[in-house]
């Protein structure tokens, strides 16, 4: 075969792909703006009855919109045809619900169509100089001469560090150009909108093992052990025996570390920030690149999902596989084929004998379902007379202690303070003077209570109150200022805050 020959062999392969079928149909158009519009820019599964209902109301508006190539049919229709093409898979969701998803084809065909829909990418500073640092790290990451690889870690760090000395010494900081951001901005949104579609082709991987393994099962003639052996030790290696589950493996390994990921959410955060940001990308655009980190997590989710109903495959077959059920059956056939050539040694060639096609039923009236047990009729052990603890009930002094206020005993302390000749200045230094047992917190309230029945007047000045509370320790209040009638209420400095009332 020559070159062009097998050359248009692949590319008629290549044609032959959902994604191409798609694209190079007439109605390609509206079935991209349809799943454009009902699965968003996350393309997440829809719920299937919703998604009847949204392409039945996008297609009447488009044929009222005045669109000829429109395809016919009720939602449920065209999503069954679409289901065919291998566009849409329908398939259960984590709480039971039957929804569609789009297929790694049609969604590599949608990523396709918004890069063609963008401005194109076009030869630049930024493309050149990332193509110089990825070749750069691909080699000092695979070249196998360990002297190659320290000459090119030195020459980095060198650089680095060269950089870095130069902006630590003040000097001055080149601002990135409006072209360099948005070809960074188009490079990095061209990367993000191909994580849907391989997130998906590893999920469609998985699916299509546990189909084979399925069909496997159900086909397979070797013994019940050697089966399970054999689809034990696939499920063992099923990461590592696909180029898709290899691939997942890696990039697993490197997102379920939580500091790359917040890094990554940092870096994003930081590019978003960006004073020139606002001009280059709307609004839908600036969401999409927020949404990565969130993207890459639901991703992984859906595939994690898939594999683990791979794996609950094999574990259905081996619960419910039954081995003695299996050899009941063997020693059933065995029995009948000895009486067979048993009947076969005795009767002639054209003997026969009448059996009825399937065993007769049993009538039984009623069978008891439980029968009787002696261990129910046995008397339960006694129970232990065990008197009750006895327990020391709390004195009448604790019981005071935690009671209201003493106010006999306070409103004599006042009537005995205000009738004194060198009274207290204040009722805060009332308070101070009084027994420890009279300077709980609880006989503030007391005290205040009856400076408000004999019209003492409180100030918006405060002054500390330092209670003892029954267990000993201690604790200040600021209160308003209440002065005792004989004193000077602004000679004393109450209102000031002391090192104790932090609290």
């Amino acid at each position: 075969m020559s070159e062009v020959a097998s050359e248009l062999a692949r590319v008629r392969g290549a044609f032959r792909q959902p994604t191409l079928t798609l694209l190079h149909q007439r109605q390609a158009p509206v079935v991209i703006a349809v799943f454009r519009a009902a699965f968003g820019r996350d393309n997440r599964p829809v719920p299937t009855a919703r998604l009847h209902a949204q392409v039945e109301d996008h297609l009447g508006r488009l044929r009222g919109a005045g669109e000829p190539d429109v395809p016919v049919g009720s939602g449920r229709e065209v999503c069954l045809r679409w289901m065919r093409g291998q566009w849409l898979v329908r398939t259960l969701d984590d709480s039971g619900r039957e929804v569609y998803a789009l297929t790694s084809h049609a969604q590599q065909a949608l990523e396709l169509v918004k890069a063609l829909s963008r401005d194109r990418a076009t030869l630049s500073e930024h493309r050149i100089a990332t193509l110089l640092s990825t070749v750069r790290r691909f080699n000092s990451e695979a070249n196998p001469d360990r002297t190659a690889r320290v000459t090119l870690l030195n020459a980095e760090i060198a650089r680095l560090t060269a950089e870095r000395d130069r902006l630590v010494d003040g000097a001055e900081l080149e601002p990135a150009t409006p072209d360099y951001m948005l070809e960074g901005f188009t490079e990095l949104q061209l990367l993000i909108s191909a994580l849907p579609s391989d997130f998906a082709r590893v999920e469609e991987r998985f699916a299509q093992i546990r189909a084979e393994i399925l069909a496997s099962f159900r086909s397979e003639a070797r013994p019940a052990g050697e089966v399970i052996d054999d689809y034990l030790a696939r499920a063992d290696a099923l990461m590592t025996a696909t180029p898709e589950g290899r691939a997942f493996e890696g990039a697993f390994a490197l997102l379920r570390d939580d500091s790359m990921v917040g890094q990554l959410r940092d870096d994003l955060a930081a590019l978003l920030e960006h004073p020139l940001s606002d001009q280059l990308l709307a609004d839908g655009e600036r969401a999409e690149l927020r949404g990565t980190v969130r993207l890459i997590r639901e991703g992984l989710d859906r595939v994690l999902s898939q594999r683990s109903r791979v794996t609950s495959t094999l574990k259905e077959y081996i619960v419910s596989h039954d081995a003695t059920r299996d050899r009941e059956l063997e020693q059933t056939l065995r029995r009948i084929e000895s009486e067979l050539m048993t009947w076969m040694a005795h009767s002639g060639p054209r003997a026969t004998v009448d059996l009825p096609l399937l065993p007769a039923r049993v009538e039984v009236e009623q069978m008891r379902e439980r029968f009787h047990d002696p261990a129910d009729d046995v008397v339960p052990t006694r129970l232990a007379d065990l008197a009750p603890p006895e327990t020391a009930g709390p004195s009448r002094q604790d019981l005071m202690a935690l009671g209201g206020p003493s106010l006999a005993d306070l409103r004599e302390r006042l009537d005995r303070a205000m009738g004194s000749p060198d009274p207290a200045a204040s009722l805060g230094d009332l308070f101070d003077s009084l027994d420890p047992s009279l300077r709980r917190p609880v006989e503030i309230l007391g005290l205040l209570h009856l400076a408000a029945d004999r019209d003492l007047a409180a100030e918006e000045r405060t002054e500390p109150y330092r209670a003892v509370r029954p267990d000993g320790s201690q604790r200040t209040f600021r209160v308003p200022l209440v002065p005792l009638p004989g004193t000077d209420p602004s000679a004393p400095d109450l209102d000031r805050t002391p090192q104790e009332d932090a609290r």
